[in-house]
């Protein structure tokens, strides 16, 4: 399961509803920052999210408006005591973009907290054991731009029809089942988990892209995801203007979604030129479960 926070949903120019781009993923015990704009911080307390067990950030790219609130996030940080040490993920360019900025603030390698700046190639980046996240590269103006793709592990769970079926008794017995291994029943008979395990099930896909001037390439990453997070700066109507930008529109965005067996599309990074309702009505042209996202919108996957 994913739970996700929406802290900030603009585009480039923030509005009085709408702040910088910056989402929080919680799965598990882990809590992980997709973006840190200008403000982060102040979202984090308003949604009720809070500091606590903030330890690791994703950066789509080096962007302004998606790294601004890093300096300002890290001073909480020390004076919260909430981290020992921020890991923060970037593509190389991107992560020369945060260490420059820091070093304005705090000289060359000194950061308010202790920070492990991490490249990102195409591939695995974290595997907890219950989820695992991937990047894949995203063409986005000049810049190094990644999305990112969280899985969660399938399970299998007993099924009651079946031991019940076999006269298997509550208990120990059941747990070993439960963890994969073969048990001895008090008449002699032995059981394999094998008979008792249902098919697997439970299994999630999430993938977040932030800014990107095409969707070309990107269905092989997206696809069959239970939820794809995604830009829409622009509608159809400013196709070019978007060309111009490196951004999407809504109709490109939802073609995606469409064309990838997508279950839910959410948009965001979001342009104060449109009216909501128009890019919500846009996306559902081709892509009837689109919605907005909106500052503070919760979704659970």
């Amino acid at each position: 399961m994913f739970d996700l926070t929406f802290l900030g949903t603009s585009a480039s120019v923030p509005s009085a509803e709408r702040n910088h781009p910056g989402l929080l993923v919680e799965a598990g015990g882990d809590r992980i920052l997709v973006d840190c704009g200008e403000g982060t911080q102040r979202q984090l307390l308003r949604s009720g999210a809070g500091f606590r067990r903030l330890d690791r950030l994703l950066l789509t790219h080096g962007h302004f408006d998606h790294v601004l609130g890093i300096p300002g996030l890290l001073s909480t940080l020390r004076l919260q005591q909430s981290a020992d040490v921020m890991r923060i993920h970037g593509g190389p360019d991107t992560l020369d973009v945060v260490a420059r900025m820091l070093a304005g603030l705090w000289d060359q390698g000194r950061a308010p907290i202790a920070l492990e700046l991490l490249p990102l190639a195409e591939g695995r980046v974290i595997d907890t054991g219950e989820f695992t996240i991937d990047c894949f590269p995203v063409r986005h103006r000049d810049t190094d731009s990644f999305g990112f793709c969280f899985e969660s592990q399938a399970r299998r769970h007993l099924s009651s029809d079946r031991l019940s079926a076999l006269g298997i008794p509550d208990g120990p017995i059941r747990k070993g089942l439960a963890e994969g291994r073969p048990v001895t029943l008090e008449d002699g008979r032995t059981i394999d988990s094998e008979d008792v395990l249902g098919p697997p099930s439970g299994g999630k896909k999430l993938v977040v892209i932030g800014d990107t001037e095409t969707t070309e390439g990107l269905s092989d990453h997206v696809g069959d995801a239970d939820l794809l997070v995604i830009e829409a700066t622009f509608l159809d109507r400013d196709s070019a203007m978007a060309l111009d930008y490196g951004h999407l529109t809504a109709a490109k965005a939802a073609d995606l979604a469409a064309r990838s067996n997508v279950r839910q599309l959410v948009l965001t990074h979001v342009s104060g030129r449109y009216p909501e309702e128009e890019i919500l009505a846009e996306a559902r042209k081709s892509f009837a479960n689109s919605r907005v996202a909106a500052d503070f919108d919760r979704i659970v996957v």
